[in-house]
């Protein structure tokens, strides 16, 4: 299993939310790509980079810091936040960026990620499908969709989805372990890989996940234990061996 170590940038610095609410955040670095540096010192393959003002605004607002990350380090980069139309996911990729991912958008534009995929390759796009109690959350995770997250799943899954990444909420940033059961219940769902995120604050959690969670789980993202110093990127990846 891969480990994916995330970095979220929020007025132009390195945070954590904590269950995924702005106002209880968290500033770890004032240099997003001082944090990327260190994961991919530490043998990050990988980074995973949400805009998290973009997120919230519908729009890109941190293009230049994702566009810093993506270009120096020597490693792909995926990110979203924001990406509501054709141009920002081109723009992402002349930056650098080597998938996109689209959550919102997928979401509640059917048509729009249906170009997008046209447009970058469905290996490109990753479908962020993000749950609060069973529902998907849309708009930086601020607003109920009503849409079940297994019905989002499968919809998207016919529309052209290859990779999905699946956050359950309530657990994002609290340490406290992943949603195992959410996880295998959107994994079950799709015969396409999944990224596992939220929850994970011990190399126990990651150990937990490589062991029980469906084989199409192919990566797990890192957040807050990272920052906090709970263990480093070589002993995540490590424990998420299968």
């Amino acid at each position: 299993m891969i480990v994916i170590p995330a970095i979220d940038i929020l007025g132009g610095r390195a945070v954590r939310l904590h269950k995924g609410e702005y106002d209880a955040s968290t500033v770890y670095e004032d240099d997003p790509l001082e944090a990327a540096t260190r994961w991919v010192e530490q043998g990050a393959e990988l980074l995973h980079v949400v805009d998290l003002d973009g997120a919230r605004e519908g729009r890109a607002v941190n293009l230049s810091g994702v566009g810093a990350i993506a270009s120096e380090l020597g490693v792909p980069v995926q990110s979203g936040g924001g990406v509501r139309d054709l141009q920002t996911v081109e723009n992402l990729l002349e930056a650098g960026v080597s998938r996109v991912v689209l959550g919102t958008a997928a979401i509640g534009d059917p048509d729009f990620f249906v170009r997008a995929v046209e447009f970058a390759g469905a290996e490109r796009i990753v479908v962020a499908v993000d749950a609060r109690s069973g529902e998907v959350s849309v708009h930086g995770w601020t607003e109920g969709s009503g849409i079940p997250v297994t019905d989002a799943v499968r919809s998207l899954d016919d529309q052209g989805a290859r990779r999905f990444l699946f956050t359950a909420i309530e657990t994002d940033g609290t340490m406290e372990g992943p949603d195992l059961s959410s996880l295998a219940l959107v994994a079950n769902t799709t015969e396409h890989p999944v990224i596992a995120s939220g929850g994970v604050g011990s190399l126990s959690d990651l150990e937990s996940l490589a062991e029980g969670a469906p084989q199409n789980v192919e990566a797990v993202i890192v957040g807050k234990a990272l920052y906090e110093g709970r263990f480093t990127v070589t002993e995540a990846i490590e424990a998420a061996r299968r």
